[in-house]
């Protein structure tokens, strides 16, 4: 059966839509402004707390197969791990077994950028810093995960399409991590907290964020859950979503 156009998916006013010629990525405007961000570990600053933000515009969905296909075609970059990914089946499944390292050499060619997290954030839980992207109460029907039926990999990007984010971003948890531009640190949000916006310089390991297809616990699916892997490790359930300053 064939899939629906992205115009007929997407449950968006299409003038707050840009899409990047170079990969074919559609993001949407993401307001600048105040949003709660955190949550209740002590990695997340122990409790919510306002974050203001300028305006930028966030990838719809994760990189798909496609796309990164369509990148390694023109810079000759060494492909995924998994095996299958350029299989037709998979086009519009997520990339996953690329590194941070891979992520930003796909942004560089693209002309994007890996997120803040605390863009992604803001990106996933809206300004009320809501517990799920699509609001306070778990539904495991919403996302794809393992908690009630077991997956053994990804799904298409706009599966799901009522667990998006308010702001129409799809699988902002489940389906695949994403990498982010920061350094991890387990006590960055408590600078946040107290109103230091600067991110970490350095680190061992990247952050990661939004669970994926093989998370099995209802608190690790939480828009506050924040990961981390090292920048050369490719996973098979990690990929990412590219974002855009409001100017280049």
């Amino acid at each position: 059966m064939d899939r629906p156009s992205t115009l007929e998916i997407l449950p968006i006013a299409c003038d707050i839509l840009i899409e990047n010629e170079i990969d074919g990525s559609i993001l949407i405007l993401i307001p600048g402004g105040k949003f709660f961000v955190g949550g209740k570990e002590f990695d997340e600053g122990g409790k919510k707390f306002v974050v203001e933000l300028p305006a930028f515009y966030a990838g719809i969905t994760t990189v798909t197969n496609a796309q990164y296909k369509r990148f390694v075609n023109a810079t000759d970059h060494r492909p995924p791990d998994q095996s299958d990914w350029n299989l037709p089946r998979l086009s519009q499944h997520p990339v996953v077994q690329v590194s941070w390292e891979d992520a930003q050499s796909y942004c560089k060619w693209a002309g994007l950028r890996l997120p803040s997290e605390l863009e992604w954030e803001k990106a996933a839980r809206y300004t009320d810093g809501r517990e799920y992207p699509w609001g306070n109460n778990w539904n495991h029907t919403l996302c794809h995960n393992t908690i009630k039926k077991r997956k053994k990999n990804t799904c298409f990007v706009f599966d799901y399409p009522k667990g998006v984010s308010a702001w129409g971003g799809y699988h902002m948890s489940g389906n695949v991590w994403e990498w982010c531009e920061d350094w991890y640190d387990d006590n960055i949000y408590q600078h946040y907290k107290k109103g230091d916006p600067d991110p970490p310089i350095e680190g061992k390991y990247r952050v990661v964020r939004g669970n994926s297809w093989g998370g099995r616990s209802q608190n690790s699916f939480r828009c506050a859950i924040r990961g981390y892997v090292k920048p050369d490790h490719r996973l098979n359930d990690c990929g990412f979503r590219v974002f855009r300053s409001l100017t280049l």
